[in-house]
């Protein structure tokens, strides 16, 4: 009964989980929250993350009642597949804490993919053995699907990822951070009333957000001071907008692969509005939409015990000298050997 310890801090949170054989025995996380109109820098968010995960971990072993000996690896986030260059300080001090643990107790290490590992934690908690895979969280937007040992992208995002779109319209409008400025977003657009004229930018498989939110960032300020627009009707729009675009791909690959199941990861996944317009589109298909539980599409450290622990069943485990961070490394560049 293989025993693994998952560490993820990729960007703002930071956590720590154990799973044994598919079965989550604890997570923790902690959020490096800023004020309003503000982002999360590297640097600041990689010193709360030295400084919270030890605890973490001491606190999912309690929780699982596992102690060292009991466990078989240590997982944690190697790399994320972010559309630009991933924030370095979060990752490394993750990295750090892994390989020390690794060689404390003498266990073997499994550097794993971010994305990966969404994908697996949803492929655990879903009955979707096979699904095709929409990825929205705020580094990267993806439609992905299983294929001869490759998560392979049918079509992502040109530049932003949704969920920095959605982040940057909540720090133009200076909404808070806490519990997240997407989750904010969502509840301002619930009373949004009016639909703006937003630009819809699909090419292909792919979509762009940059000018949707390049359009947003020029005429808020004019549509907020005269009135022609309230702060709820911009969120609304720009959900509204954007989810369409996710929806029109995604429909596109469900029509090319012939999935039964949609599985929705990532941090927005969260979002009903989201599940909401997808669960109508795959309706129409006769496709099942699979969203992955609220508390496990939010970056955790269970989601990378599960990665790793798929990868320590069949022998892939990352050695000392190739335990090296990378701030961009895509999700089709991992080789899949746990899955036929």
């Amino acid at each position: 009964m293989p025993t693994v310890l998952g560490l993820e801090g990729s960007a703002n949170k930071v956590g720590a989980g154990v799973v044994r054989d598919g079965v989550i025995l604890s997570k923790g996380r902690a959020t490096y929250v800023t004020p309003p109109g503000t982002g999360s820098p590297p640097a600041p968010s990689g010193r709360h993350h030295q400084g919270a995960l030890l605890g973490l971990v001491a606190a999912a072993l309690a929780d699982a009642g596992a102690r060292p000996r009991d466990l078989d690896g240590i997982a944690f986030t190697r790399a994320c597949p972010w559309r630009r260059p991933g924030p370095g300080a979060p990752l490394a001090v993750v990295a750090a804490v892994g390989r020390t643990l690794a060689q404390l107790w003498a266990l073997p290490l499994l550097g794993v993919n971010h994305c990966v590992g969404h994908i697996e934690m949803g492929r655990l908690l879903a009955p979707a053995p096979d699904p095709l895979v929409l990825y929205v969280s705020g580094g990267n937007t993806q439609v992905i699907a299983f294929s001869r040992r490759r998560y392979r992208i049918f079509g992502e995002t040109l530049d932003l990822a949704l969920g920095n779109c959605l982040d940057r319209l909540a720090r133009l409008l200076r909404l808070p951070n806490e519990p997240s400025p997407g989750y904010n977003v969502e509840v301002m657009a619930r009373r949004g009333r009016r639909l703006l004229d937003l630009p819809y930018v699909v090419k292909g498989m792919d979509v762009s957000f940059s000018g949707l939110l390049s359009h947003l960032q020029a005429i808020t300020p004019k549509l907020l001071a005269s009135g022609e627009a309230t702060p709820e009707d911009l969120c609304f729009s720009l959900q509204e907008t954007a989810f369409a675009m996710l929806a029109e791909v995604t429909e596109r690959a469900l029509a090319l692969t012939r999935a039964p199941h949609l599985l929705l990861v990532g941090g927005v996944a969260c979002n009903q509005r989201l599940q909401e317009m997808l669960r109508t589109m795959c309706n129409a298909r006769g496709v099942t939409l699979c969203p992955t539980d609220e508390r496990y599409c939010i970056d955790n450290g269970a989601m990378i015990a599960q990665a790793g622990w798929e990868m320590l069943r069949v022998g892939q485990v990352t050695e000392l000298d190739q335990s090296g961070i990378t701030q961009r490394y895509r999700t089709d560049e991992v080789e899949v050997t746990w899955r036929d």
